[in-house]
Order: structure tokens, then C-alpha cells, then sequence
């Protein structure tokens, strides 16, 4: 999920790009004397391996918004990645020491083709591509984000599910060694999502390896993480170990954690209100804290391409 900065930050006090990168180094420099280290890059092949290198060959999407993208700072520094602690900024100050290599994602279920690959040679037969979404929390914030990704319909299609895959479930690497956070019973690990069939071969759908035209970093869900625009951010998996084809609805971990509260289609409704707050009204981060929320778009802005996806589905009991 993607929420909004603590109402006392000011727009004055969000860094730049550059200062993001000097902080970074500082933290890396610092790691004799606190027992910090940054981590070496994730990526080969077509992702490069070095930390905020420019990736190679990247397209640009017809889907991506017009909108201006959110600071770097704050799509990097402000996450929920509870693999690494439950408060915004655990990520960025605990994932220095995140090594994601070796990596390898597991593919199995009902397909044609399964098997466990090296990262590189999972990524290796798709094209790159930047897709500029509005990304949408449940606690009515939202970001505008650069994603670099490849298209999840692409991939479902190169692994040939058979008739019975009637879903796509995710799975989150599980090493409390490496993600501490791992370590608190605050989810049933690992993390878990899924979509169903459909949705993940929509066009919108992607899983991203990078943004803002450079490497995924480790805050962000690197090497791999899923980016489905037109639902809330707790349904974009980060650390992607395992993409398996099943036949029944698989288990979502934030429906196991709180089912009366998240359901498992996570669409952007504003229509309908989360138990403890209204969806109607978002306001986007990096934005003025007395500036006006804005209405939420059904979907998130995505009706023209999902829409079809739910025309027989109560979309206010199916949240």
C-alpha cells in the first residue's frame, strides 16, 4: 500500500533527487562505524547491476498518464513493506543491507511450461517498458509513479497455463535473515496475493523491475514486484519469488489478516468506504498538507480498460 507522509512534513522539506542519492552514500559511508551496509544492486542482464543505473531499451507505454510523477524521494523513501518493518520509512533505512542476489522465481501450477529461473533469464525474453500510473492507497493518499516493467500478460502467455488456471497467485521471498521484519508475526508469512486470470492479462497489469528509467530499488520490492494500477497499493506484491497458475482463488494476505476489511478484488471504489474510512476523497503525496483532497476515480481512472473485467460482479460486496 502506498500512504501519505506524516501531515507535519512540509512540501518544502522534500529532497531532491540528488540529495535522495547523497543520503544513500552517506548511510553506505557510514557503515563502518553503524554496521550499515548498502546492498549491491539486484540485477543482471537487461537490468543493470549498480544501484540507480539508467536501464537499457525502454519503451514508452500508451497507457501512461500525463500527470507529473510524484518526487523520487518519496516513492523511494515512503512504503509499506512490512518484510522490513511497519512504519513508512523502515524500508528505505532497512533494506540497505537486502541483498537480493541470488534470485530465482519459481514458476508452476497448471502450464505447459514451469520451472525455477535465474532472474536475468526470467526477464531476459521481454521488452522494457515505462509506464507512468497513478498508483492509489486505501488511506486516501496517492502517488503518480514511473514504473519500468514488463507486461504480466506477456509473461502468463510465454508459461501457457492450461484451461484450468482460472487464477495467478504471487509469492514474497520468506528469509527473516534478509527481511527482519520477517521476524513479527504481524502477517502470516510469506506475503501473498493473486488476481484472476483475466485480470492478470489485461494490458495495465505489469511486473515492474525499475522506475524512473533506473533499477528497481530494495524499498520498492526489488528485484520484482507487481503493479496493478486500478487497485489499492496492498495488492502489488513486492520480492517476487513464485508466480504459480491455480484453479481456486488463491489466499491474499492482507483478506487472511483482516478479512473484514480487505477483501480480495482491492478495486479502487469510492464509493465504497474502508470500515474505518472514507474512499471518496485522496490526496496526492508532495502535494500542499492544506491543499484540497481530490475526488477518487472509480478504478483509479482505469474504468475504460477494466471496467468489462466486473460487469457481472457487486463490486460493493465484492471489495
Amino acid at each position: 500500500m502506498l500512504i501519505g507522509r506524516p501531515s507535519d512534513i512540509r512540501p518544502s522539506e522534500i529532497t531532491s533527487k540528488d540529495n535522495y542519492v547523497n543520503r544513500r552514500q552517506f548511510i553506505k559511508a557510514g557503515a563502518a562505524a553503524g554496521g550499515i551496509a548498502l546492498a549491491p544492486s539486484a540485477f543482471a542482464a537487461v537490468v543493470p547491476r549498480n544501484e540507480f543505473a539508467k536501464l537499457p531499451d525502454i519503451s514508452s507505454s500508451k497507457f501512461s498518464t500525463d500527470e507529473a510523477p510524484t518526487s523520487f524521494d518519496d516513492v523511494t523513501t515512503y512504503n509499506n513493506y512490512w518484510e522490513f518493518g511497519t512504519a513508512k520509512q523502515d524500508p528505505a533505512i532497512h533494506t540497505t543491507e537486502f541483498e537480493p542476489l541470488p534470485w530465482r522465481i519459481t514458476v508452476d501450477g497448471h502450464a505447459e511450461k514451469t520451472g525455477s529461473f535465474e532472474f536475468d533469464d526470467f526477464i531476459k525474453p521481454f521488452d522494457l517498458e515505462e509506464r507512468i500510473y497513478r498508483m492509489r492507497c486505501v488511506e486516501a493518499w496517492s502517488m503518480v509513479i514511473p514504473w519500468v516493467g514488463i507486461s504480466l500478460a506477456d509473461v502468463v502467455k510465454r508459461y501457457q497455463p492450461t484451461s484450468k488456471a482460472k487464477y495467478v497467485a504471487f509469492e514474497t521471498l520468506q528469509d527473516p535473515r534478509r527481511m527482519p521484519g520477517q521476524k513479527r508475526q504481524v502477517l502470516e508469512w510469506p506475503y501473498r496475493e493473486g488476481l484472476t486470470i483475466e485480470e492478470a492479462t489485461n494490458p495495465l497489469a505489469i511486473l515492474a523491475v525499475g522506475l524512473y528509467g533506473e533499477a528497481l530499488p530494495n524499498p520498492n520490492g526489488a528485484p520484482i514486484r507487481l503493479v496493478v494500477p486500478w487497485k489499492y497499493g496492498f495488492k502489488g506484491i513486492k520480492g517476487i519469488v513464485r508466480i504459480s497458475f491455480v484453479e481456486k482463488r488463491p489466499a491474499s494476505s492482507w483478506n487472511i489478516a483482516q478479512p473484514w476489511e480487505y477483501g480480495f478484488y482491492a478495486n479502487v471504489n469510492p464509493d465504497v468506504s474502508h470500515p474505518r474510512w472514507s474512499q471518496a476523497r485522496e490526496r496526492r503525496i508532495g502535494s500542499d498538507r492544506f491543499a484540497a483532497k481530490q475526488p477518487t476515480l472509480m478504478f483509479n481512472g482505469y474504468g475504460e480498460q477494466v471496467a468489462h473485467l466486473y460487469k457481472d460482479l457487486d463490486l460493493r460486496k465484492n471489495y
